[in-house]
């Protein structure tokens, strides 16, 4: 089985092994653009020592990294970057004052995306090559992967629940409302990696003969033959399948895989295992604003994603992201409750120690059997190695 870093969406991941060596992350760049001239006056210096100045307790620039492309999913993220910032257009990377409900903090924020810009390494290998990084976002079956060797701790969710999809033509699958229903009649399910088709096989939803790896991120496959099922997010494809792609300009049909059993934490915010005790006085401050930022961006994203936006138009990767998509991933977020407090405490940002479990106990066999994880380093590991809520805010909540 695949090693489930990031099923993505636009372009296949090869080559995830490439050597390190290329990624050239802490080069200087000449190629930078300054801000725009702004007559938005400065926010306010955060009270001294007070929860939201970080100046006497983080690094002077608190570097997060993500796992793929600038996307509305990454708000908390882009919303902390203030109006000063500069983007680096050849590490590709924006860096700004660290503003946090409309204060700013003392600190800088420097905001790194992933995938083709980091040559499709994973974030715990980013983590770990450069230790500047404090934060990145790191899936929990990854997480479970990197384990033995590049051990990575989750401090906060950011989504409660993946956003991942598999999507199909109503009018190929007459009346399906469930992933079940639409690959009931023996339809290929197409995807990039065999996390999902394995998931479902497992489950009995689907037979070895409809698993088909294929995907090569493009809409090619899905318009010339509709009766095909295909990955995607419910915070994107939809949208963009109706609205962006005329050859097909109609609404599909999908089901959130999380309501099948595909129950991880999506891209929750880790730090490596060995920075816990370094940057605790840290993460204690920083924690908090993060699961805050979450939901002030959710209230009021039109800035952030005008920011996203501009970030993918200057980087110039071959990634498209327009305004209409951050906003209707906004509302898909909310509609759909991808987005929510954690169920168990009424906590937003919360991990769940049972479903923590459900998660090791379900994805692990799968993972030892594809060899992405040894027997042996399976056995070593346990739920706390995974995740900690010593730094959550309990009074922070969607209510």
């Amino acid at each position: 089985m695949t090693p489930p870093t990031r099923i993505i969406r636009r372009s296949v991941a090869a080559g995830l092994a490439l050597s390190v060596a290329t990624l050239g992350l802490a080069a200087c760049s000449s190629d930078e653009t300054e801000p725009a001239a702004d007559t938005t006056p400065a926010a306010p210096t955060a009270e001294a020592g007070g929860a939201l100045d970080l100046s006497e307790v983080c690094p002077a620039t608190v570097v997060m990294q993500q796992d793929w492309q600038p996307e509305a999913e990454h708000g908390a993220m882009y919303a902390l970057v203030g109006d000063d910032y500069t983007i680096d257009n050849d590490v590709k990377s924006v860096t700004g004052s660290l503003v946090a409900q409309g204060v700013d903090t003392g600190v800088d924020i420097e905001v790194r995306p992933g995938g083709p810009n980091v040559n499709f390494q994973p974030v715990p290998a980013l983590m770990y090559l450069d230790e500047d990084i404090l934060l990145g976002a790191v899936n929990t079956d990854a997480a479970i992967v990197a384990a033995a060797d590049q051990p990575t701790v989750a401090v906060t969710s950011q989504m409660t629940w993946s956003p991942q999809i598999l999507m199909w033509d109503p009018e190929s699958h007459d009346g399906a409302t469930t992933i079940a229903e639409a690959t009931a009649d023996g339809a290929p399910v197409v995807t990039s990696g065999d996390v999902i088709p394995n998931m479902l096989l497992a489950q009995g939803i689907i037979d070895s003969s409809q698993i088909d790896l294929s995907y090569e991120g493009t809409a090619q496959r899905f318009v010339s033959d509709p009766t095909i099922l295909q990955q995607g997010f419910a915070t994107a494809e939809p949208y963009i399948y109706e609205n962006e792609i005329a050859e097909w300009g109609k609404p599909v049909g999908f089901q959130l895989l999380s309501e099948v059993g595909y129950t991880i934490y999506p891209e929750p915010l880790a730090v490596r295992a060995d920075a816990i005790e370094e940057y605790g006085d840290c993460l204690a401050k920083l924690v908090p604003i993060m699961q805050q930022s979450q939901l002030d961006y959710l209230a009021d994203p039109a800035g952030t994603n005008a920011l996203i936006v501009e970030l993918v138009v200057t980087y110039q990767t071959g990634w498209t992201y327009s305004e209409g998509v951050a906003d209707f991933s906004v509302e898909q977020q909310l509609a759909l409750e991808i987005v929510q407090n954690d169920e168990a405490s009424g906590v937003f940002g919360q991990f769940d120690p049972e479903r923590m479990q459900s998660i090791l106990d379900d994805f692990v066999p799968f993972l030892v059997e594809s060899g992405s994880i040894s027997a042996a380093d399976a056995e070593e590991i346990s739920i706390e190695d995974l995740y900690t809520n010593e730094f959550i805010d309990t009074s922070i909540s969607m209510d």
